[in-house]
């Protein structure tokens, strides 16, 4: 078991629990999933690169991306219904806890000019969206081996009602938010 997970059990729900004043443990938010999406624009003139991002999502996360299709055809854009455009992968319980360990531990510090995650980037349902510019932060991709620099969104679905029992939420998961 992953040691968030031990922490998210003991510490946080206690801190939410008096912070909030919950009388039931089942009303404590919790984190519900990671969905990590990989918008893959260059993948309507080359195949290769979208196999190659889907080859980066499956080594960051561990587990298998699904390819995201194109829902209607754009013409401006070169699109056209059911094309493959980009791939995303949804982490719950085990994983989920792991991805969230290293992204705040080991990938966010290695971003150049870090100074914290934007506070602000909640949709007023308690789910928090954060999106990255290079997928090379993460100590599993090896630099030499990228084909080129691509960004991704992670969005954290949580249990929370509102943005602020949800940036509470992420906080004590040690998320680096900005000042």
């Amino acid at each position: 078991m992953s040691r968030l997970k031990d922490l998210y059990n003991d510490e946080i729900v206690e801190a939410l629990t008096k912070k909030f004043g919950y009388k039931n443990v089942m009303e404590v938010p919790k984190l519900d999933k990671i969905v990590i999406n990989m918008g893959v624009g260059e993948a309507k003139d080359n195949a290769k690169v979208l196999e190659n991002a889907v080859k980066d999502m499956e080594t960051i996360t561990g587990q298998k991306a699904v390819l995201t299709k194109a829902k209607n055809s754009v013409a401006n854009f070169k699109i056209r219904e059911g094309m493959a455009i980009g791939c995303k992968t949804t982490l719950r319980g085990e994983k989920m806890y792991e991805f969230l360990d290293r992204l705040v531990n080991l990938a966010l510090p290695r971003v150049r000019d870090f100074r914290g995650v934007n506070p602000n980037a909640f949709d007023g349902r308690g789910n928090y969206a954060l999106g990255l510019k290079e997928q090379y932060i993460f100590p599993e991709i090896e630099y030499d081996k990228i084909d080129k620099v691509r960004g991704m969104d992670i969005i954290f679905v949580t249990t929370a009602n509102t943005d602020e029992e949800a940036r509470e939420l992420l906080r004590l998961f040690n998320m680096p938010f900005a000042k």
